[in-house]
């Protein structure tokens, strides 16, 4: 897990020393749950971190569905002409300040902050009472002040070190309840509705009355309305399930990034919708 490698060096062991100045810092002040509040500590800073990023995606975001008649219209209007239509498309971006690929570059940034992240917890919570784990943590902390004997990982009665499946108990069991109902709102807070104007015929009319342009978007309503399900329904099942698998200390992080991003959602959103 410590192996001295470019990824370890660059994002696992800087992550790992920051949970552990948490951990010492609230061990200091005698807060019970000290890991716990490390958890939440370490998930907040990487969260604020990267908000200016999030902030820009969900922007992007909004001002893309803001967009989409504007675009359904160029794609109508230059069906034939694929590099007509890109350029249009183009133009149209900067117009109103989009860099659509924005939202690939911010996924790209996080990745192996997030996966840093989820290895260094995973080091701590699958192993964090083998004496030679803690051993090979301690090797690796910039400081000697920083060392630590064991780790007390109890949070509010609950071992984050467990997972609901190991503990078979309905207090953990409300866990993976609790990670998969804040995904969905997440997921919801992240889509916002956007009203669909009328389509213009701009192609022959089909003897249902559609024009086959408007049959194209028919069908890419469809398609959308089918990732939204997905992104709702689908995505917090799953992490609902990775939580029942996984250690509650996992999930702790999980759903405090879920928290932040839902209130992130929120305020961008809100702001957006007072300014149009």
């Amino acid at each position: 897990m410590l192996n001295p490698n470019l990824f370890n060096t660059v994002f696992v062991i800087p992550i790992l020393n920051l949970l552990v100045v948490f951990y010492k810092l609230f061990l200091l002040v005698k807060l019970p749950g000290a890991f716990g509040f490390a958890i939440i500590a370490l998930t907040i800073s990487i969260r604020l971190l990267f908000q200016p990023f999030f902030q820009k995606q969900i922007e992007t975001a909004k001002k893309m569905q803001e967009l989409k008649p504007h675009l359904d219209n160029l794609s109508a209007k230059h069906k034939n002409d694929q590099k007509q239509l890109q350029a249009e498309q183009l133009k149209l971006y900067q117009q109103h300040g989009i860099n659509p690929t924005s939202g690939c570059l911010v996924m790209i940034l996080q990745l192996p902050v997030f996966i840093a992240l989820y290895n260094t917890l995973n080091l701590f919570l699958l192993n964090g009472h083998a004496e030679k784990t803690i051993t090979a943590i301690n090797k690796v902390l910039y400081f000697s002040f920083l060392k630590i004997q064991s780790i007390n990982s109890w949070f509010f009665g609950l071992d984050l070190v467990k997972s609901p499946k190991q503990a078979g108990s309905w207090v953990y069991f409300l866990i993976p309840v609790i990670t998969a109902a804040l995904q969905y709102f997440q997921a919801q807070a992240s889509m916002p509705s956007a009203s669909q104007p009328a389509v213009s015929n701009l192609g022959g009319s089909d003897k249902g009355g559609k024009s086959k342009d408007e049959k194209k978007k028919d069908e890419g309503g469809d398609f959308q309305k089918a990732m939204n399900t997905q992104m709702k329904y689908m995505f917090p099942f799953m992490i609902g399930w990775f939580s029942y698998s996984l250690p509650i200390g996992l999930a702790l992080y999980w759903n405090i990034f879920s928290i932040m991003g839902i209130m992130q959602y929120k305020k961008v959103n809100g702001k957006l919708q007072v300014k149009s």
